[in-house]
């Protein structure tokens, strides 16, 4: 599913098998407001295995994740942080992915600013959306958009451009769960020091490149 570069990515991009979004995903561009961040991590998650939120059904708090296709999924983690995730699969599946790092593009400093110091510093700019919490805090991201329209408004994803439209991905297991932990569903940019640790290495034969 194709759309011209840097324009939004349209509802039937995602409206496919969740494991062919999330590597697609990566060289995409994430944008709120005036920030913005190229997509240089993602993880998939389905509702046929336990590590996703859907595994236990339809609930109040995955009604969003079981919904249309295209539409921000967000949560917060261990009552701290929050996640975007980009709802897929036709409606009635729960299936998305998770946007894990950003490498920032537009707006750093406001990135940084609402990033906070760390060690009584400003934030580097690797260190900024190294991680899929540290991204939403960056990009002001929080519960208030989750069932958003990832196509039109702040909230936006939009289709590989420039040096980002033929990314070579590396692909390994998913991190930070502890279920379901053998698969292999994790998708980076390839020697790119924005993704988070720990870095993924490829294995001989699963290196991906973005070309369909």
């Amino acid at each position: 599913m194709s759309a011209a570069p840097g324009s939004p990515l349209p509802a039937a991009f995602y409206a496919r098998p969740v494991l062919e979004v999330a590597p697609e995903l990566i060289g995409c561009t994430l944008q709120h407001g005036r920030a913005s961040g190229v997509i240089v991590e993602t993880e998939a998650y389905h509702e046929s295995e336990p590590a996703c939120h859907a595994f236990a059904g339809l609930t109040a708090r995955t009604k969003t994740l079981f919904g249309p296709p295209g539409h921000a999924y967000v949560y917060r983690s261990y009552g701290i942080h929050a996640l975007l995730n980009a709802v897929c699969e036709p409606e009635g599946v729960g299936a998305a992915v998770l946007i894990r790092a950003l490498q920032p593009l537009r707006g750093i400093e406001r990135m940084r600013a609402c990033r906070g110091p760390i060690a009584n510093r400003p934030a580097r700019d690797a260190e900024l959306c190294s991680g899929p919490g540290k991204l939403a805090q960056a990009l002001a991201i929080g519960l208030g958009d989750d069932g958003r329209t990832l196509w039109r408004g702040p909230l936006r994803i939009l289709a590989r451009a420039g040096a980002w439209q033929d990314p070579v991905i590396v692909q390994g297991e998913r991190v930070g769960i502890t279920r379901a932990m053998e698969l292999r569903w994790r998708f980076c940019a390839g020697g790119n020091g924005h993704v988070s640790r720990p870095r993924p290495r490829p294995a001989p034969g699963r290196e991906r490149d973005g070309r369909r």
